[in-house]
């Protein structure tokens, strides 16, 4: 889009008139990761468009993808409130990839969409609407006081004019600065559960999933990987894989050997034809309790220090009432519904890149590294996302594809079946974690120490990867005595972020130890975490009010227990309590009460279905999931091994949520983390057993 361009003083904001006919505004969406890049700078990098079309449709292009967290739907919604625009009217887009105009680092991560949106699309919108009601006063002759806005017009004195009707003069005007923004009594659109832009799109099937692509003269791909973590091809032949009918090529990239056809089926059926020779490599007499060992002698010695408030061991040595725990969490697959998959296509003068990803910027890196061709030569295509929960976020399956184009010379659509997205995850990092902690006098924490093994999630820095730490040393309880401390212990699985991150095995660490220390000074599990976060309003707030909602304290079944979590991630406020009750050695889980605050609500449809969502996911992996290695192999390979919770077994789900005029914050990961230690705390209220590894066995509980 060429424009014609005015920037206010705190970058924001350029308009202009776009290729398009029709008023085009551009504006930032500050990504944490951007933040400190952009530091001292006149502006932030742009990181999207708004079009204001003469049809009235209001379009809005978004660096955004879409896995059903919301995006579309709330950050449209935003804009749409504060612009007056006619909601029927709203259509949105996903943008290509261009550093130019949307930043260095494009993609949807950590929650961010909608609380890095939120000041960057009331102020397009805002900016954009007065501009508007500008040109309509210029037209009507009368002063922009006497001018009004609604559902898509300037209003004056009973005479209306659409926006696409004056939308092309609005864009010959300079972008207005220092323009005043709706406050929370304005708002017409924002905190109300609107429906969802893309529903209609994937009722009728025509939304385009990344497993739905499809490019002229392509070629349909599997590839067979080395089933050992870190193998690569001692040798192949070809022949009774090219006897398959429709089996086009055979050809070997560099993890693995890729079988074409004139369809997946096909594909699949020249690879169960394939013979391969493997080299094993390094991993193939690696396995789970070895596994284990090295985690756990990760954390039985010092380490780098994540956070340390005062004297910690010190204190430690000389309190009296003592307790020690030892917690662990398993490697967890990510097993989005939707399966890897890539469509790709290399040529000389360029390659496509059709994929549900996460980050569009890596997509194009990966593009660009395995074709040699310059970034900007590389063109990524957004599509819908069948589940994400961080596994899109990488780009290896992208990168195959790629390479499978290149050496074939033709478009390649490239899937992964079930087993191979089991087998070949980026799996959520496994950790043992040690606590000893120390009572006052009177029975309150008063000493608080942890020792954590765990490989990296994103790098280390001072000897700490703040992500393999998060859900411990950021503990906002007010224990007087802190220090928790961090030793990489790394046996080689591939790993990568996984829905919460840290937070996911960490809050289960730390909520299910507090209880610990609470039944050992004859605490309620309760008032322990009121004493403790009696200077934390939002979080003693939910806190308070799961707590109410579960009718804490009151009797209840017999045979069925109550338990608690809270933590603060991704900018909201999360508590859950969980009633369950464990009959002949088996755990059933009735109901789970959850109380958030995430600020300023835009959608509150949406914020409850995410809620419910990460709360199934969390169940899942606590009550089901558990990746486990033989031989370097993974043993889970398909949903009959790494189960999920069915429909029978999902509890009643109360979202109660906080009424707040705070910045929105995230919603996607923020109930995932208190769902186990919740779960695993009313285990110990009903049977007196204290669980202490995810995911639960059934051992545990006998």
């Amino acid at each position: 889009m060429t424009s014609v361009t005015k920037v206010n003083r705190r970058g924001f904001l350029k308009a202009g008139l776009g290729t398009a006919a029709g008023l085009t505004l551009s504006f930032a969406i500050p990504e944490k990761a951007l933040r400190a890049q952009t530091a001292g700078s006149a502006a932030y990098p742009l990181n999207g468009y708004i079009h204001i079309g003469v049809d009235d449709t209001v379009t809005l292009v978004l660096p955004k993808s879409e896995m059903g967290q919301g995006p579309v739907t709330s950050l449209s919604q935003i804009l749409a409130d504060e612009l007056d625009a006619d909601w029927t009217k709203i259509r949105t887009q996903f943008a290509p990839v261009d550093p130019k105009l949307y930043g260095p680092l494009q993609g949807t991560f950590g929650s961010m969409s909608t609380r890095t949106g939120w000041d960057p699309m009331r102020k397009a919108g805002a900016t954009a609407r007065a501009m508007l009601v500008a040109t309509a006063a210029r037209r009507w002759n009368v002063p922009v006081s006497e001018c009004r806005t609604e559902n898509g017009a300037v209003i004056h004195n009973g005479e209306r004019l659409s926006y696409g009707s004056i939308a092309e003069d609005a864009a010959k005007l300079p972008a207005p600065t220092g323009i005043a923004l709706k406050n929370a009594g304005e708002y017409k659109l924002i905190g109300k559960s609107l429906k969802r832009l893309d529903t209609p799109a994937k009722v009728n099937g025509s939304a385009t999933f990344g497993i739905d692509a499809k490019v002229p003269g392509m070629q349909y791909a599997v590839l067979a990987r080395c089933p050992v973590i870190g193998g690569k091809v001692a040798s192949f032949d070809a022949t009774k894989a090219k006897a398959v009918p429709g089996v086009k090529q055979v050809v070997e990239i560099s993890n693995g050997v890729t079988v074409l056809a004139d369809n997946t089926w096909n594909a699949m059926e020249g690879r169960r034809a394939l013979e391969v020779h493997w080299d094993e490599g390094a991993l193939a007499n690696l396995d789970s309790p070895g596994i284990r060992k090295m985690m756990d002698e990760g954390a039985s010695q010092p380490g780098a220090v994540a956070r340390k408030a005062g004297d910690g061991w010190d204190a430690l040595a000389s309190a009296g009432k003592k307790l020690d725990a030892v917690y662990e969490a398993a490697y967890m697959s990510h097993a989005p519904m939707e399966p890897m998959n890539c469509t790709a296509h290399v040529r000389a003068d360029g390659c496509d890149i059709w994929a549900a990803t996460q980050i569009q910027t890596a997509a194009r890196q990966a593009g660009a590294q395995i074709t040699g061709l310059p970034p900007e030569k590389v063109n990524v295509h957004t599509l819908y996302l069948g589940g994400g929960f961080g596994r899109r976020g990488s780009a290896d399956f992208i990168a195959e594809a790629v390479e499978i184009s290149k050496a074939a010379g033709t478009p390649v659509k490239l899937t992964w079946s079930r087993e191979d997205d089991m087998t070949h995850d980026l799996y959520r990092p496994a950790s043992v974690t040690r606590f000893a902690g120390a009572l006052d006098a009177e029975g309150w924490p008063a000493v608080w120490t942890t020792r954590v093994g765990c490989p990296s999630f994103q790098g280390i820095q001072n000897g700490v990867d703040r992500a393999a730490v998060e859900g411990i040393a950021d503990i906002a309880y007010a224990i007087p005595h802190i220090q928790v401390e961090y030793n990489k212990a790394d046996p080689g699985i591939p790993t990568t972020y996984w829905r919460s991150v840290g937070y996911s095995q960490n809050t289960f660490f730390t909520e299910s130890f507090l209880d610990e220390l609470a039944a050992a000074g004859g605490k309620d599990p309760l008032e322990v975490r009121r004493r403790l976060l009696a200077k934390n309003a939002r979080m003693l707030a939910v806190l308070e009010l799961a707590a109410e909602k579960a009718g804490w304290g009151k009797p209840l079944l017999a045979g069925h227990g109550r338990g608690i979590a809270v933590v603060n991630n991704i900018g909201s406020f999360n508590a859950q309590v969980a009633e369950v009750s464990v009959t002949e050695g088996k755990l059933r889980v009735h109901r789970m009460v959850c109380a958030v605050d995430c600020g300023q609500v835009i959608n509150p449809a949406i914020v409850e279905a995410q809620i419910q969502s990460g709360i199934v996911y969390g169940l899942s992996a606590a009550l089901k999931g558990g990746i486990t290695i033989k031989n370097g192999r993974v043993e889970q390979q398909n949903f009959n091994s790494y189960e999920v919770l069915r429909i029978h077994e999902m509890p009643v789900v109360e979202v109660h949520i906080v009424p707040s005029q705070n910045a929105p914050g995230g919603i996607g990961e923020a109930s995932t983390p208190t769902t186990a230690p919740a779960v695993a705390n009313a285990v110990f209220a009903v049977t007196g057993k204290r669980l202490r590894r995810l995911p639960i066995r059934p051992e545990d509980l006998a």
